[in-house]
């Protein structure tokens, strides 16, 4: 099977980290629809067994908590996350004992919720890779975030394009054209503005299109 192709100095770096010998973890940062996932998971198909893909979003607050919230309307800012839970499996895979698999929650956007329990993390994986918005913000919880990871990467994407995805993907989960241009604008936008301004705090900079 062909190796997905991944950004220059993407794989150097990962093996470095797994060349450690010691569980690393790597953060990938971004705005919506940047493509975190994608390269987080071609990573992992790289890599194979020496890696294991801990998305963020598997703490998304459940839809009845935002509903109770009134946030339902604001779904993905940073406040609609549990974001405390997030730190602490971190630090719990950071410290990870030999004989024991850590259960991690993965986001279905078929069912716009997060499902526990749904990846298996075992202790034998060296580099775990975990990706989301908010990895490089500064106010804790989130702050503290950077302190338990090795290294944070930032994708860098041209913002039309990045808007685009973000279109299409609203759209194949449902949206109409106009409620997903709407939601982009209303929700998504003032989100990626707001992950961008922690763009200096990353490790490195990764041009991914």
């Amino acid at each position: 099977m062909t190796a997905p192709t991944l950004p220059s100095g993407c794989l150097e770096r990962a093996q470095s980290l797994i060349a450690s010998g010691q569980r690393r973890i790597l953060g990938i940062a971004a705005p919506p629809g940047a493509g975190k996932s994608t390269l987080a998971l071609a990573l992992q198909r790289t890599l194979g067994v020496q890696a294991q893909v801990v998305p963020m979003d598997g703490f998304h607050l459940a839809n009845s908590e935002l509903q109770r919230q009134g946030r339902s309307h604001r779904k993905g800012a940073a406040d609609t996350f549990d974001a405390a839970g997030y730190l602490n499996l971190l630090k719990r895979i950071r410290k990870q004992p030999p004989e024991e698999t850590i259960y991690a929650p993965e986001y279905r956007r078929e069912v716009e919720e997060g499902i526990a329990g749904a990846i298996a993390i075992a202790a034998s994986t060296p580099l775990i890779i975990t990706e989301g918005n908010y990895l490089l913000m500064e106010h804790d919880p989130w702050g503290a975030l950077k302190n338990v990871m090795d290294e944070v990467w930032y994708l860098d994407i041209d913002s039309e394009l990045r808007q685009m995805r973000l279109v299409e993907r609203h759209m194949r989960f449902g949206r109409s054209e106009q409620a997903a241009r709407d939601w982009v604008q209303q929700t998504d936008e003032p989100n990626a503005l707001l992950i961008e301004g922690t763009r200096h705090r990353a490790d490195w900079i990764v041009t991914y299109t």
